[in-house]
């Protein structure tokens, strides 16, 4: 079931998804339901950087975070071969959405109501600390072309529990 590539492993599924879609619950379930490995490119980097994400992005910027975040995504497509889930942020980066090109991405599809109600307060995503409403309503918005440019398929999560969503993207990249 695991695919060669020239140069290295290339991942079984890559799931991609603003926050609270559901990537790292998914990802984790679908892992395990197929007997391979997890990975999340948000550890990765704070493995890297030794703090968390939000620690980061106050104490280094936000710039500083997605060099490391691009960094670990371009790490991770070539030397992961199980289930990868990306930063909510990571196809902000034309370089990382062109190396996505060719791999099984699935965009875990949320609407405003259940991101905000996954994401809750929000204190370990900077991004939304304030008026998370808002601001997931507009990031939605402004990263769903991006979503769409790098998936091969969309599974709308909403309401929906991670099992389900986890079938619904077995059929959709892991076994069409």
């Amino acid at each position: 079931m695991i695919v060669a590539v020239e140069g290295g492993r290339r991942p079984l599924v890559v799931l991609v998804g603003p926050p609270g879609s559901g990537k790292t619950t998914v990802g984790q379930l679908l892992a395990r339901r197929l007997g391979t490995s997890f990975r999340d490119t948000d550890t990765d980097v704070e493995l890297r950087a030794g703090m968390p994400v939000a620690d980061i992005f106050v104490e280094r910027g936000e710039e500083a975070f997605r060099a490391l975040e691009r960094d670990a995504v371009a790490r991770a497509l070539t030397g992961h071969d199980g289930v990868l889930a990306l930063g909510g942020g990571a196809v902000l980066d034309a370089a990382t959405r062109a190396s996505l090109r060719g791999q099984r991405v699935v965009h875990l599809d949320v609407g405003v109501s259940d991101a905000v109600a996954r994401v809750g307060l929000a204190r370990d995503r900077p991004l939304l600390v304030e008026a998370p409403r808002t601001r997931i309503a507009a990031m939605l918005r402004a990263r769903a072309p991006l979503y769409a440019e790098v998936a091969a398929a969309v599974v709308d999560t909403a309401g929906r529990t991670p099992e389900e969503v986890v079938e619904l993207v077995e059929q959709s990249v892991v076994r069409p």
